[in-house]
C-alpha cells in the first residue's frame, strides 16, 4: 500500500507512503482532515504543484541563483550543526540504577502533598453563620443549607470546594480546614471574605510518590542535566581549539 503511485511528475512517482510522511509532519490538530479523502486529495494537489515548481526552478538554472545558494549553505550550516549535536548528546546515557539511587536519596521531593476534600458555607455576619449552623446541627443538611444561605459561587454545588492542599485557601480558611474532623462541623471561621462554616469530606495525608511514578521524570532531568553539561564541556574544548575573538 505505501508503494501505492498516486501521481507521476515528469518521471517522477508519489507514492502512498510519501503522502502519509507528509501528513505526520503536520500538526497533529491538521492531520484529522489530512487523513479524509478530502484532505489526501488536496494534500497530493500541493505535492504535483510542489514537484512541478521545482522542475521548473531546475530548468530554468536557479541552482545557481545567489539567493539559492545562499540560503542553502546557511540550511547546510544549520544541519550539520545540528547533527553535529544529535552525536554528541547520543554520547550521553542515564542507567536505571542512577535513576532508582537518585529517587531513594531525594524522596522528600517526591510527595503527594495532604490534602482535604471540603465544603463551606459563607455568610456575612458571624451572627448569621450561628443561626445557620443552629439549624445544620438541627437536622438540615449541610448541602441544601448552602444552597440557601451561602454567597459563595459554591453555593449551586452545595457549598463544594473539592480538593485543595495547603497554600491554596487564605490562611484562617486553610487551618480550620486541616484541623477539623472528618464529617464535623466548624465553628464559624472569619476570613476576609466573611464568615464561614465548614464541613471537611475526605483528607489525604502527604505521602511519597512510587519509583514507578517518576521514574520517567526523573530520567529525563538527570538525562537534560548531563546534556547540558556534556554541550558545556564541547563548547569549552571547542574555545581552546578554534580562535575566539569577540569584539565590540
Amino acid at each position: 500500500m505505501d508503494n501505492k503511485v498516486l501521481a507521476v511528475i515528469n518521471g517522477k512517482e508519489i507514492t502512498q507512503g510519501e503522502l502519509d510522511a507528509t501528513i505526520s509532519r503536520f500538526p497533529r490538530e491538521r492531520q484529522g482532515y489530512l487523513q479524509t479523502e478530502a484532505g489526501k486529495k488536496q494534500l497530493l494537489e500541493e505535492l504535483i504543484s510542489f514537484e512541478l515548481i521545482y522542475n521548473y526552478a531546475k530548468d530554468n538554472n536557479m541552482e545557481s541563483d545567489p539567493t539559492y545558494v545562499s540560503q542553502l549553505e546557511i540550511a547546510k550550516k544549520e544541519i550539520l550543526t545540528q547533527t553535529a549535536i544529535s552525536k554528541v548528546m547520543q554520547q550521553v546515557s542515564v542507567e536505571d540504577k542512577e535513576v532508582e539511587d537518585y529517587y531513594n536519596a531525594n524522596k522528600e521531593n517526591f510527595k503527594n502533598p495532604e490534602t482535604v476534600s471540603a465544603k463551606h458555607i459563607l455568610v456575612e455576619s458571624e451572627e448569621k453563620a450561628k443561626k445557620v449552623a443552629e439549624e445544620i446541627n438541627n437536622g438540615m443538611d449541610f448541602e441544601d443549607a448552602a444552597k440557601q444561605y451561602s454567597s459563595c459561587p459554591s453555593k449551586e454545588q452545595g457549598g463544594n470546594l473539592g480538593n485543595f492542599g495547603r497554600g491554596q485557601m487564605v490562611p484562617e480558611f486553610e487551618e480550620a480546614a486541616f484541623a477539623l474532623e472528618i464529617g464535623a462541623l466548624s465553628a464559624p471561621v472569619k476570613t476576609q471574605f466573611g464568615y464561614h462554616l465548614i464541613k471537611v469530606e475526605n483528607k489525604s495525608q502527604s505521602s511519597v510518590k512510587s519509583f514507578e511514578e517518576v521514574k520517567n521524570t526523573i530520567k529525563s532531568k538527570l538525562l537534560q542535566e548531563r546534556q547540558s553539561f556534556k554541550y558545556a564541556q564541547l563548547n569549552k574544548e571547542l574555545r581552546e581549539k578554534y580562535n575566539v575573538e569577540i569584539k565590540g
